[in-house]
């Protein structure tokens, strides 16, 4: 052992979760090392999750909004075309330099980097195989488990690469699909689908549950799905697949509603049903680190603690929803625990996104959670129909729905569908954190004209009711 590789703290994984946790121990003086396989730092989110995929929806966004609403802003086109390589070239630019900013901000820190794949030997001890038949282990007093989760494989639809693919494979294809197929009306699947509808390729969405987005409020699962009909995506739901397959001439998914099968054929068959804990190969049973058999996830304490004292846990692969900002949140508050000093997240009013066009937005809990924890609440929707912006914009779809507790008025939930949802959901976060009540919101001046003060108008109505 050499003083080079004793380190305070050593962070496997540089997601969201683990570069935060990495540069915020720097900050607090602690010696601190991330170790990462991959060429590029910044985990699935910056590199095959969230930065592709929306730079792949604003890019397509951009195409449909020329190609269908346009003319009525009084803006016409001759020849409008997309340039396939063009947009993804757009899209690696965008990760690279967003990955690159993470590497410096390691560096300025000075967080050593260190790249290969790592494997816990012992409490405070990381092997990292470097390949080439070199390994070197790394001491450290704490360390940090922050490697994130992986697509769910169906045995019904084993992934090849090229026709069954994954989210990954989905963010690069070379053309546009004739026929995509969605397994999984999720996040993940809603979000691709709408790419590739919106370039041009028939969609039909596959879900096992009643509605699409099923995490949302009933109200915005329900009018989501209406609105991308609307735009030609097809849904089955209630409907599983049982086999997928490949043959020359393309696909052949067979679905079944419980009462009948029949066959659907497409070229590109994307399976998104969900997403795993990425644990494999970093030793962690034989080390004695509890894993939850069902789920996969690492069950840990109130400060991220695994059942080993010194190892640490953050992100996908503990419980909660796969959310890189909850993985940076947990990342900063992990650092802070072990440092000794105080930190907690709070989950209630953690936000999550659905960058579909109507975007989708939530925060807290939904209508249905309050009536089956017989919880007393109030409940008041906006429609954007009637806030100015959205009807300068021509973007009237959706609302915004507030629920309170009836005899507090305190915040329990806010639910967004519309224009400018993704940013607006970080007003609704803010007042549950701050423990806000509609009535607070209400009387707070919004900006005219904005799709924020349909929040307002919302937070009033359920403040008027008694």
């Amino acid at each position: 052992m050499t003083e080079n590789n004793k380190y305070d703290l050593v962070v496997i994984g540089s997601g969201p979760g683990g570069y935060v946790a990495a540069a915020k121990a720097a900050d607090l003086g602690l010696k601190t090392a991330c170790i990462e396989k991959n060429k590029r730092l910044g985990g699935v989110c910056l590199n095959t999750g969230c930065i592709p995929s929306k730079s792949l929806l604003d890019s397509s966004e951009h195409y449909h909004m020329a190609e269908s609403s346009f003319k009525t802003h009084g803006i016409s086109f001759t020849g409008l075309k997309f340039d396939l390589k063009a947009l993804m070239a757009r899209k690696e630019a965008v990760v690279e330099d967003l990955t690159g900013q993470v590497e410096n901000l390691l560096k300025r820190n000075k967080v050593e980097i260190i790249r290969g794949a790592a494997k816990l030997k012992e409490p405070g001890v990381v092997e990292v195989d470097m390949g080439e038949e070199k390994k070197e282990k790394f001491f450290a007093k704490n360390i940090l488990l922050a490697t994130g989760s992986r697509p769910v494989s169906v045995p019904a639809m084993p992934f090849d690469g090229e026709n069954i693919v994954t989210s990954k494979q989905a963010l690069s294809f070379d053309r546009v699909p004739d026929h995509l197929i969605v397994v999984g009306g999720g996040f993940i699947g809603l979000e691709l689908g709408s790419v590739w509808k919106r370039l041009g390729a028939k969609v039909t969405v596959i879900e096992m549950l009643p509605n699409i987005a099923p995490n949302m409020d009933s109200l915005v699962s329900r009018t989501l799905e209406r609105l991308l009909k609307k735009q030609g995506m097809k849904f089955h739901t209630k409907t599983r697949v049982n086999q997928a397959e490949i043959s020359k001439d393309g696909i052949k998914v067979t679905i079944d509603t419980g009462k009948k099968e029949s066959i659907l054929e497409c070229d590109k068959l994307l399976v998104a049903v969900g997403r795993k804990p990425n644990t494999k190969g970093l030793g962690l049973k034989a080390l004695g680190i509890g894993i939850d058999e069902k789920t996969g996830h690492i069950p840990v304490d109130a400060s991220y603690m695994t059942n080993i004292p010194g190892i640490f846990a953050i992100g996908d692969i503990v419980y909660g929803p796969a959310l890189a900002h909850k993985a940076s949140a947990e990342g900063e508050a992990a650092v802070m625990c072990m440092a000794g000093l105080s930190a907690e997240v709070n989950y209630d009013a953690i936000a999550s996104v659905i960058y579909t066009s109507p975007e989708g937005a939530s925060v807290g809990i939904t209508e249905n959670e309050a009536k089956k924890r017989k919880i007393p609440y109030k409940a008041g929707t906006y429609p954007f129909s009637g806030n100015g912006r959205a009807k300068c914009m021509g973007q009237t779809d959706g609302f915004v729905k507030v629920i309170a507790h009836k005899e507090t008025d305190r915040i329990l939930g806010v639910h967004i569908l519309g224009p400018g949802a993704s940013e607006i959901i970080a007003e609704g976060a803010l007042a549950m954190e701050l423990l806000a009540s509609s009535e607070d919101i209400a009387k707070t001046v919004h900006s005219h004209s904005t799709f924020s003060e349909a929040f307002m108008e919302a937070a009033a109505m359920v403040a008027a009711k008694k």
